[in-house]
């Protein structure tokens, strides 16, 4: 089917008022619809779950991944996302990791929604449909993938950091045309996983400065009810200070069903462990970032979680599924 799939998830996109709220799909999608050139071919469809993009959870991006591959079923292979840009990056490195190039996708959204406070007129000074436009140009050009479209930019959907709040420049990545590595195997979603989704606890800390005393008293509070995967945010290219406390600790959290991940604070450049001072991991129950971003490690890891059972498998299979 040569249609474009035009799914509408919410986010500023389609908010009106002041202050902004979110228009209901069923009003905001005919708006859309009025707006868009006549002569593009495609179906607007309502995602599973519309909301705020701050409020996504794991189960929100499966239920989207499982809702697209029904249309796959159906024969359609292009598609467009508008999502909320607070959480864009994630759910375009979730989509990535579990549709992988089964699909030709582009991902979405805008600083400014499309549509004036009433509702009932093209909003001036948005960038709203210069993103939709470029999204729905080039879905059909891109190679097999997921894609964001931002601010006449094409990136690597698991690449993509958000880095301005309010500047329509907002995202930054890889650019299409650059070799990545994307994913290769679909993952077929099923009532399992969306309910184990639900259960999935995934923490994050970005390591500070303090006394090595204080980061142990830390980690070792998570060790009574550790989370199914912890990642720690590093210096430079991954450097942590460690001694035999913290590697004590670290496999007290093993022990406790932790798997525990190190990345670096600094958004892009790969990991390199050729520094002494972080010799320490190959001595720890940790495993080191291959991933392209900071959300596709979060993509990664929710998909190793559901994907193999015990935290031994996890571990196992963690590096056959690098980005970088």
């Amino acid at each position: 089917m040569k249609k474009i799939a035009l799914i509408y998830m919410g986010g500023t996109f389609g908010c009106v008022g002041q202050p902004l709220s979110p228009m209901p799909a069923a009003q905001f999608l005919p708006q859309l619809q009025n707006i868009l050139e006549p002569a593009l071919d495609l179906d607007c469809l309502i995602a599973p779950v519309i909301k705020d993009s701050s409020a996504c959870t794991p189960r929100d991006w499966l239920e989207l991944v499982a809702y697209i591959q029904t249309l796959q079923l159906q024969g359609y292979q292009h598609f467009v996302l508008i999502h909320g840009t607070d959480t864009l990056s994630y759910a375009a490195a979730v989509l990535a990791r579990f549709l992988a190039q089964s699909v030709n996708m582009v991902v979405t959204g805008s600083q400014y929604p499309l549509l004036t406070a009433q509702g009932s007129a093209l909003r001036e000074h948005s960038d709203a449909l210069d993103n939709l436009n470029l999204a729905l140009s080039q879905v059909k050009q891109l190679e097999a993938g997921v894609y964001i479209a931002f601010d006449q930019h094409i990136f690597h959907a698991q690449s993509v950091l958000k880095q301005h709040s309010t500047a329509l420049n907002a995202f930054v990545g890889l650019h299409a045309h650059m070799d990545f590595k994307q994913t290769h195997q679909p993952y077929h979603i099923t009532a399992r996983d969306l309910a184990c989704a639900d259960a999935f606890r995934c923490l994050n800390i970005m390591w500070q400065p303090l006394s090595m005393t204080q980061q142990v008293i830390q980690l070792k509070q998570l060790c009574q009810d550790a989370p199914d995967v912890l990642i720690l945010q590093g210096f430079g290219i991954g450097n942590l200070y460690a001694d035999d406390s913290l590697i004590e600790v670290l496999h007290d959290l093993y022990q406790a069903g932790c798997l525990t991940l190190l990345t670096s604070q600094v958004p892009f450049g790969a990991l390199d462990q050729r520094y002494a001072v972080s010799a320490w991991t190959t001595h720890a129950k940790i495993l080191i970032s291959d991933c392209a971003s900071h959300a596709d490690l979060y993509a990664k890891a929710l998909k190793i979680y559901l994907q193999y059972a015990t935290l031994d498998e996890r571990r196992a299979h963690w590096h056959e599924f690098t980005s970088i």
